[in-house]
């Protein structure tokens, strides 16, 4: 027997069904009457960061290569006869996946035949397929993209700074791995992965779109058979309070040279509380948006391109503050940057900007309700952090402007790391 809920927001309108499976899965519906298309996204709370762990009553933990769960993404699209993109191609579906720090997410969006793209989706991320020989291959297709991501300027330039940030954590390594840490993979650990993330007690689904609750649980009931319940314990190595450089540097083709000043946060186990995290956005909308006193200056005096932004990137064990940007002066911009924030940090946010900043995310919020991809990804992401998502647009609207003078305590320039990819 399903239990399903519903759960409404009168002030935006919207609703959308929380349903516990019989299986064990977590399947969210947001029906969108009027719309053409439909979008479902069918993810696991595994990521790249995931490299040490143990099931509940084991004694010892299980240490795996870094880039095994990127691995796992790939392999799961094929099987004995046609890959998934083959099948979708007869549907008309596009699909995609991705693997992330603390995710793995398999998704397709349709105008067209939704049961059968759907029916895909449920049956090939449930039934893996590794041998020797096929793992074998796919060592070199990762390991190409490997060393392709090596040359790639925007990557490289995130990733420096997160292995400047941070010494142990393991979100300093690259998502796909290293061409030695893929080596050690085989089918055997494939499979052992594979058992121990894709329980679909630690998964979720969600759809958007032109869809019904009988529609979606009409195929989830023939194709999802209950399984035992798992729990996972992550172990991460004790992540120092400093950062490990404060300056990387890095010469690669680019015809203007690329900036991202990083703030280390305080290393907690568990991902960051939704009032933290709001606080944090209106602060970054607040201190460096577009309608900024720092954007403008930093236009003005030539130091950013139109493309400068910001991003609070937290997750398991990690959390730090970017901004990022072209520049022809990049050190000259983040120090800009660095006296801006370190005035907030001492004097607050003007009360003003803090309005602005308010009222702009809370407004972002509210469009985003038209985008059947967000709403989507959106679900599956407060699953992943134990929240609904209309619990956002709320903590857009009650954010006050001490909690993100809190917020700004974080940026800390002792606590700080500045990236710079050079032209060659």
């Amino acid at each position: 027997m399903n239990n399903i809920r519903e759960i409404k927001n009168e002030a935006l309108g919207e609703r959308y069904f929380e349903i516990d499976h019989p299986s064990g899965l977590r399947i969210y519906v947001l029906p969108k009457e009027g719309y053409s298309s439909a979008y479902a996204v069918f993810g696991t709370r595994y990521g790249s960061v995931d490299t040490c762990f143990r099931l509940k009553g084991e004694e010892q933990f299980t240490a795996v290569p870094e880039g095994i769960a990127h691995f796992l993404e790939h392999k799961l699209f094929e099987s004995e006869e046609l890959d998934a993109f083959e099948r979708y191609a007869k549907t008309g579906a596009s699909a995609n996946a991705y693997t992330s720090f603390d995710r793995t997410c398999y998704l397709f969006s349709t105008s067209g035949d939704f049961d059968a793209s759907f029916e895909i989706l449920l049956d090939f991320v449930q039934h893996p397929y590794f041998t020797a020989q096929t793992v074998q291959k796919e060592q070199g297709i990762i390991g190409q993209e490997i060393r392709m991501y090596q040359d790639e300027p925007g990557w490289q330039l995130e990733f420096n700074l997160l292995r400047a940030l941070y010494q142990k954590h393991p979100v300093r390594i690259d998502i796909a791995g290293t061409i030695d840490s893929i080596a050690q993979i085989d089918d055997k650990l494939l499979y052992a992965c594979y058992d121990r993330f894709y329980n679909l007690h630690n998964m979720a689904l969600a759809v958007v779109g032109n869809v019904t609750v009988d529609q979606v649980l009409k195929t989830a009931d023939k194709l999802l058979n209950p399984c035992e319940k798992i729990e996972i314990e992550r172990k991460f190595p004790e992540e120092p309070a400093q950062v490990g450089q404060k300056l990387v540097e890095q010469k690669l083709s680019v015809a203007v040279p690329m900036f991202m000043l990083g703030y280390k946060q305080d290393c907690k186990t568990t991902a960051r509380p939704l009032g933290e995290r709001i606080a944090m956005y209106t602060l970054l909308e607040a201190a460096a948006g577009e309608s900024s006193q720092l954007y403008h200056d930093l236009m003005t005096q030539g130091l950013i391109s139109p493309g400068f932004g910001s991003e609070y990137f937290t997750g398991p064990g990690y959390a730090s503050v970017f901004f990022a940007g072209e520049s022809t002066r990049p050190h000259e911009a983040a120090e800009v940057i660095r006296t801006a924030l370190t005035a907030i940090r001492k004097d607050g946010v003007d009360p003003d900007a803090f309005k602005r900043a308010k009222k702009l995310l809370y407004g972002r919020e509210i469009m985003g309700y038209n985008d059947v991809d967000g709403l989507a990804n959106n679900l599956i992401d407060a699953h992943l952090c134990g929240e609904q998502i209309f619990d956002r647009a709320e903590g857009y609207r009650n954010v006050t402007i001490e909690q993100v003078n809190r917020a700004a305590q974080v940026l800390d320039e002792e606590f700080s790391a500045l990236s710079v990819i050079l032209p060659a």
